[in-house]
């Protein structure tokens, strides 16, 4: 691949955006590298948590504004790129029964930041700037950000970041619960892997019947939820992760899953 790369390594799959010469921007040729790559991930039965980040010292800056003249296209036309383009595979991660960690160091801008979204933990760099930067360009915010951050922040301040099209430091991120932490420089990717591959080691299915139920949850009635719930834990209370975790207790052996420390 041109301007990605993805390595694999004892369950965790990191993903590399990889144009630093030109902040990471997403281009056609990266567009179309991501949708192949990311279609695969759902049938990764190895994948147990994902990493995303960016080569060189920028997560993403967006969409590759040098490109946005090179082709006129049509309302149909445009609609239809954005929509196989990005969305198809922007919906997979967001669907993805795996953790998502994104590990943010400098700009994510535009669809940078949309990509950071989809991630079910966002961690950050202190140099961090996040923007929603579609109102500068006269455009629409996209991949997905219409979703995903107003249920972060509430719709007000979704409003008014997209609205305004300012920019936020890592530390501001944090406050308004974009950023869950706010990493030591530099350290960032060390901190999503620490991270990841502790969840690698957890249960997979508890993980992936959590998160699913989680993403429908604004969505759906509390009897829904109850009885997603009520299910969900049927099948996890059947599986061997379960059945070895309450040996380990009753024998007094440590947890097979402990959360991992913040770096110092």
């Amino acid at each position: 691949m041109e301007t990605i790369e993805y390595v694999m390594s004892q369950g965790v799959g990191t993903l590399t955006l990889n144009r630093p010469k030109r902040k990471n921007a997403i281009d056609a040729v990266m567009r179309k590298e991501l949708g192949d790559l990311i279609a695969t991930m759902p049938n990764q039965r190895d994948l147990r948590a994902l990493v995303i980040t960016g080569a060189g010292s920028t997560f993403c800056a967006g969409g590759d504004i040098s490109a946005m003249g090179e082709a006129t296209l049509s309302a149909q036309e445009g609609r239809e790129r954005m929509r196989f383009d990005y969305l198809s595979w922007i919906e997979t991660l967001l669907r993805l029964e795996v953790p998502v960690i994104a590990a943010v160091e400098g700009a994510a801008y535009g669809a940078g930041f949309s990509l950071a979204l989809t991630a079910d933990i966002v961690l950050a760099a202190p140099d961090s700037r996040f923007c929603l930067s579609f109102m500068r360009l006269g455009l629409v915010p996209d991949c997905a950000v219409l979703y995903t951050l107003p249920r972060i922040v509430g719709v007000q301040r979704a409003k008014e970041l997209a609205f305004s099209a300012r920019e936020l430091n890592a530390q501001q991120a944090h406050e308004l619960g974009i950023v869950l932490e706010v990493t030591p420089q530099g350290r960032t990717l060390e901190r999503a892997q620490q991270m990841a591959n502790c969840l690698a080691q957890a249960a997979p299915a508890a993980l992936a019947m959590t998160k699913r139920a989680f993403n429908v949850s604004l969505n759906s009635s509390l009897d829904a939820m109850m009885d997603i719930e009520s299910s969900a834990q049927a099948v996890a209370r059947t599986t061997q992760w379960h059945t070895d975790a309450v040996q380990r207790f009753l024998t007094k052996q440590p947890p097979a899953f402990q959360w991992p420390k913040a770096l110092d």
